[in-house]
């Protein structure tokens, strides 16, 4: 199992075969056995199959073609809605209308995905995240048509592979454990944590194409420039405050 694991890859093109609505369901049913904040679940995934619905959503996602190409397309969403609603509906007075509930239900959706994900690649399905979510969850938050304390955190694309995936290079273990406290690394352990990637064959081709001297650069100037950053966040926090978290 932990092989299997080992050996993740995104798949970023899909075959024609249908993923049924049962087995998708038996998926997203074992996946809400994922832990979840106070037992509250505070998550909500839109299932997107129709042609015109990821036509939609393609844009907000830059056109990735995986969007129109996957069968499903599973937004997932810290939701803290529903149960306000319940709240609400029970004789209680919700407080969930803050930065600190709209984390919890952010962590809830997280891992949802991540079981959604664990889940479908144990069964022969292919995932690939979408990382363009949070850059506009605000015209996705539109197409969707997300509700107040609703905002989307993960997308998912979903199908039965039509390839086989590339396998990215990672950190050395060493990089991401610290035993009992924080690890002070020095300049010298940082760049050998780092070598890998520095000198994984299409990370050096990167830093050709893009005409940089360190794969660094591609991240800081191309990948996730300061500008963009600042950008996406004020709209982020923009659509926070539009849905009442902040």
């Amino acid at each position: 199992m932990i092989q299997s694991f080992a050996g993740r890859r995104s798949v970023r093109k899909y075959s024609d075969r249908e993923v049924s609505r049962e087995l998708l369901d038996s998926i997203l049913e074992a996946a809400m056995r994922a832990p979840t904040c106070g037992n509250m679940q505070l998550y909500s995934v839109v299932v997107t199959r129709s042609a015109e619905g990821k036509a939609a959503l393609a844009p907000t996602h830059f056109n990735q073609p995986m969007v129109t190409g996957a069968p499903v397309v599973l937004t997932v969403c810290a939701d803290f809605n529903r149960f306000t609603r319940w709240c609400e509906l029970s004789d209680a007075d919700p407080g969930y209308d803050n930065f600190l509930s709209f984390m919890s239900a952010v962590a809830d959706a997280t891992i949802f995905a991540q079981q959604i994900v664990a889940i479908a690649e144990s069964e022969g399905l292919g995932t690939c995240y979408l990382g363009t979510v949070t850059y506009n969850a605000d015209k996705i938050s539109d197409v969707l048509g997300l509700p107040d304390l609703c905002v989307p955190v993960a997308c998912i694309t979903l199908g039965w592979p039509a390839e086989e995936g590339v396998e990215t290079e990672r950190l050395p273990l060493r990089a991401v454990v610290h035993e009992e406290r924080y690890r002070a690394d020095s300049d010298e352990e940082i760049i050998e944590l780092f070598k890998a990637k520095d000198d994984y064959a299409p990370n050096r081709r990167f830093i050709e194409e893009n005409d940089k001297k360190t794969l660094a650069q591609v991240f800081t100037d191309v990948r996730y420039p300061r500008a963009m950053n600042e950008d996406f966040s004020r709209a982020f926090l923009a659509l926070l405050r539009t849905k009442k978290f902040m």
